[in-house]
């Protein structure tokens, strides 16, 4: 294979071409980022096909293919909302209202479009490695069962879920009718927000542990007086009661007021560094000059092009987590950098064998070493380590990794080659921002008014929307960081966020909030229907039609039938993620890991 052509290569793509089709829910993301990342279609892309092919070439590689699917033909899944439907989605996007319920964004798409991104630049990277070439594919289907792996992991465990799964949630409503999201990790600062506004003492003991573990079970049955004093009192005094508490407020923002402040950025940035990697000069260079060839007895195989590749992961809870997962899953050996004693959530409950299932759906396979970043002598071990890693991905608190001297510039003295990622909250793109967790980034951006259709109330999904679609960027931006590592021979800072994220999902909204138009999808939209044992949710382009049939007094086997005999298409909704192992439409797919956790198939395939 000839060498990647790196003259003026400012971005990974730069001098490549490409050549998409497709269903316009994946295939408008999957182009959207190839531009970004530098690359120019060979011709007008076809939106209209029902599965996504995209090709690029040039720049001195082999030909990559990716296609992504809704799902396999057989299981009778067709667009987004019959994949919500099977994969689970609907039901954990539903458990704050108590019934499943669609996403009125197009998530499983998003997500498949980025997973589609990543494998051709997997690809590549690959191929500058001395791999052969591969096509990639991806599916819907296993788009959505990643984003609920943790959620499954849990129906999953060896125990019950610490708190209950049951109706209920934020966000508030103040008297002067301002809805907020309110946030907090610290139980103080819990408890002195609602004494401040004089809430009933044991309402707000009661109250924290659901609050609490919201983000694992993705409901939050609060007491009522909770809702109640928060509409006792008018905006301005609760703000001044999360000023004196330590907590947070922030109120749901409007899609039209994203879209009147939106700057137009990419869901991450690439920065090269000024420093170049030793054995690198001139502008074109052999392939593997930086990262080197896989390592003596890697895996080879195609399914593997990060093999012989090493990440540094200092992450928590999700979103960088997941980031090196998926890393991992293409090869790379990934190290966590845990804090002595090891990551406190490896005991989070419930357990498998022992260990947090949801930590196993994020972390198993990586290796781990507990470093004290508080201590100069490990900060020394951890640069030692960056001195032989590809890259070092973090998810710390804004200006931390600068104030321990690990941050990219620092560590490019001791690897100018090295990778390094940050994912982050904000990217530093707002100045009025909150803290930057997903639930106050979906109020902040208008995914709360995104995620409901027209004449309901905007509310922020208690799914962690943001913290997967953001490790899915975060993976696909440490791709392009190292794709251009290897066709420039600098080391590169990438930047991601859960901002990047939120404008990547609301996408179609926006546009169509900055041409003054609606900017939500119509009343009922992707909501399912009852049958007399469940629910089934119907194609969109079949909902009208499919809502004119009385479906309540059949089971739902039989319903379905009845819609198909009509020419509609439907499939049945799960609403026990449990069932999953045993459903039809994903047979063979998911399977336990070595821990009896259960585990969401790799999201590509590579051939």
């Amino acid at each position: 294979m000839a060498s990647p052509a790196t003259t003026q290569t400012v971005r990974p793509l730069d001098t490549l071409r490409f050549d998409a089709s497709g269903p316009p829910q994946i295939t408008s993301v999957v182009t959207d980022h190839l531009r970004l990342l530098g690359a120019r279609p060979d011709r007008p892309v076809h939106m209209d096909a029902p599965a996504v092919g995209t090709t690029l070439t040039g720049g001195g590689f082999a030909p990559a293919h990716a296609a992504a699917t809704w799902a396999d033909p057989a299981s009778g899944l067709a667009d987004e909302a019959t994949v919500q439907a099977a994969t689970g989605i609907m039901a954990v996007h539903g458990r704050r209202d108590g019934t499943p319920r669609g996403l009125a964004v197009d998530y499983a798409a998003t997500a498949t479009a980025v997973l589609a991104v990543q494998g051709l630049l997997a690809n590549l990277v690959g191929q500058a490695r001395g791999a052969a070439p591969a096509q990639v594919t991806t599916g819907a289907d296993r788009a959505g069962l990643l984003a609920v792996s943790q959620y499954l992991a849990a129906a999953g465990a060896d125990e019950g879920e610490a708190a209950d799964i049951a109706a209920g949630g934020p966000p508030f409503t103040s008297a002067d009718g301002i809805v907020f999201e309110l946030e907090t990790l610290d139980p103080g600062a819990w408890a002195a927000f609602w004494k401040a506004l004089e809430a009933p003492a044991d309402a707000l003991r009661t109250g924290w542990r659901p609050f609490q573990f919201r983000y694992a079970t993705a409901c939050a049955p609060l007491p009522a007086a909770l809702h109640t004093t928060a509409r006792s009192h008018g905006w301005d005094r609760i703000r001044r009661a999360a000023a004196v508490s330590g907590a947070e407020v922030c109120a749901l923002r409007s899609l039209a007021d994203r879209a009147a402040e939106h700057d137009g950025a990419a869901p991450w940035s690439l920065t090269p560094s000024t420093a170049r990697a030793a054995g690198s000069a001139g502008s074109v260079r052999p392939a593997g000059a930086v990262g080197g060839p896989p390592a003596a007895g890697a895996r080879r195989e195609s399914a593997r092009p990060l093999a012989g590749l090493t990440v540094l992961e200092a992450g928590r809870r999700i979103q960088a987590p997941l980031a090196a997962h998926l890393l991992g899953l293409l090869g790379a050996d990934v190290i966590r950098i845990e804090p002595p004693g090891g990551d406190p959530l490896r005991g989070m409950p419930p357990a498998c064998s022992g260990i947090s299932a949801r930590w196993l759906a994020l972390n198993r396979g990586k290796r781990a070493v507990e470093i004290d970043i508080k201590a100069e002598a490990d900060r020394g071990r951890l640069r030692d380590m960056a001195a032989h890693a590809d890259v070092f991905l973090h998810n710390w608190a804004p200006g931390k990794a600068a104030a321990l001297g690990l941050d990219a510039d620092d560590l490019a003295r001791v690897n100018p080659a090295l990778v390094h990622a940050y994912t982050s909250g904000w990217a530093d793109r707002l100045d009025d921002a909150p803290m930057g967790t997903d639930f106050m980034v979906q109020a902040r951006t208008g995914v709360g008014e995104a995620a409901r259709p027209d004449g309901e109330p905007p509310a922020p999904s208690l799914m962690t929307l943001l913290d997967v679609l953001g490790g899915l960027l975060g993976a696909e931006a440490v791709l392009a960081g190292l794709l251009l590592r290897e066709r420039t021979g600098r080391g590169v800072r990438v930047d991601s966020s859960l901002l990047g994220a939120a404008d990547t999902l609301t996408g179609p909204a926006l546009r169509r909030a900055a041409r003054g138009q609606n900017p939500r999808r119509p009343a009922g939209f992707r909501y399912p229907l009852a049958t007399a044992d469940g629910w089934i949710a119907p194609a969109d382009a079949d909902a009208r039609a499919a809502a004119g049939h009385d479906l309540r007094g059949l089971p739902t086997a039989e319903a379905l039938s009845r819609l198909r005999e009509h020419g509609l298409t439907a499939t049945a909704v799960t609403t026990e993620l449990s069932d999953l192992h045993h459903d039809p439409r994903f047979a063979g797919s998911i399977g336990r890991d070595a821990h009896g956790a259960p585990a969401v198939p790799d999201p590509w395939s590579f051939v």
